[in-house]
């Protein structure tokens, strides 16, 4: 095998410049009726993988897992073989009432309230997406009428602290849209390596909402949550035919 990665199982024969990155490995599931000559690859601990081609691209879709170390992980085992551009199409908790149940946020910015992306560098560095990219993925929401707002998001690595409600007050009045676990490290972890990043997170938790109930809704399919998880899904691929073609 050519430069076997230990934990994705992947090398770079595969040739492929573009990875969607969800958390979920179920997620894998509802990517691949959007691909063509979808094909199962590895599936490894919390990596699952399948490739395919969306409008003639050659697309890599992964699962991450949960939380920034494992997103670490993943982001510096596909760059070794040959990634050039992720984007996270995840889901968050709001932090604002104008951000309703499946709408997307286009995250513009991350709030490093986690531990692994500083475990690379101080804290006081920026956790940004590529620019060109992220303005791909808000002009396809905008072509396409899907529901979405640009902004800030925290990274965090735990729902069960003590004062979550307090803290997620806190971030609320600072503007941040809605919080998850991995863009941060994403970012951050891809900047370093000159990685073009974005990240796409479909809300499954309204603001001050019951994580608890609004998560198993989302398990379930019962929830308008299904229908930002297929518009977060069109947009990153969307954006990565833009990106294959030139129109960045």
């Amino acid at each position: 095998m050519l430069n076997l990665q230990p934990h994705i199982q992947l090398d770079d024969s595969l040739g492929i410049k573009y990875a969607l990155l969800p958390g979920d490995p179920a997620r894998l599931d509802r990517i691949s009726p959007f691909l063509e000559n979808a094909q199962e690859l590895k599936f490894n601990r919390e990596y699952r993988s399948l490739v395919g081609t969306y409008k003639g691209v050659k697309i890599l879709a992964m699962s991450t897992g949960m939380g920034g170390a494992s997103t670490g992980i993943a982001v510096e085992e596909l760059h070794k073989i040959g990634v050039e551009a992720m984007i996270r199409i995840g889901s968050c908790g709001s932090l604002q009432p104008k951000v309703k149940m499946g709408d997307i946020i286009l995250v513009s910015g991350a709030v490093r309230d986690e531990g692994t992306s500083k475990t690379y560098i101080d804290s006081i560095f920026p956790a940004v997406p590529d620019t060109n990219l992220l303005l791909a993925c808000l002009e396809v929401a905008k072509e396409k009428n899907i529901p979405h707002h640009t902004g800030i998001a925290r990274s965090h690595d735990s729902f069960y602290t003590d004062d979550e409600d307090a803290i997620d007050a806190f971030w609320s009045k600072k503007g941040v849209l809605g919080c998850d676990m991995e863009t941060a490290s994403l970012f951050t972890i891809g900047h370093l390596r000159g990685v073009k990043t974005a990240s796409i997170l479909n809300n499954v938790v309204d603001y001050q909402g019951d994580t608890f109930d609004s998560i198993v809704n989302y398990v379930d399919g019962a929830s308008l949550s299904m229908q930002g998880e297929k518009n977060e899904i069109i947009v990153g691929l969307e954006a990565f035919v833009r990106l294959e073609k030139g129109l960045l």
